[in-house]
């Protein structure tokens, strides 16, 4: 029997599960990697990050529901966060 791929959601350039989050149990998906790789960083054992709440707007693209933007960089800020992720991870000697 064929594996099947769980789906996920590409969001301002970063790799959600449907849940909104990069690590999900219930999905059985991890994308820090990949995420990691996008904004060009070797991958670590760091916290995975999750998405705000969002919507699909009426031309299919996701936007903050707090600021209603698709391209929010206070909320969609991936890099910022991922930085953040990366430092709290290395400071608690995970590698």
């Amino acid at each position: 029997m064929a594996e099947v791929a769980p789906q996920t959601i590409d969001i301002n350039d970063a790799i959600f599960c449907v849940h909104y989050k990069e690590v999900c149990s219930d999905c059985d998906v991890d994308l820090r990697e990949e995420n990691d790789a996008f904004y060009g960083f070797d991958p670590i054992d760091r916290e995975g990050i999750e998405c705000p709440a969002s919507i699909v707007n009426k031309d299919g693209a996701y936007q903050c529901k707090k600021h209603g933007s698709t391209g929010c960089n206070q909320c969609y800020g991936w890099k910022k966060q991922i930085t953040r992720a990366r430092t709290a991870a290395k400071k608690a000697g995970r590698k």
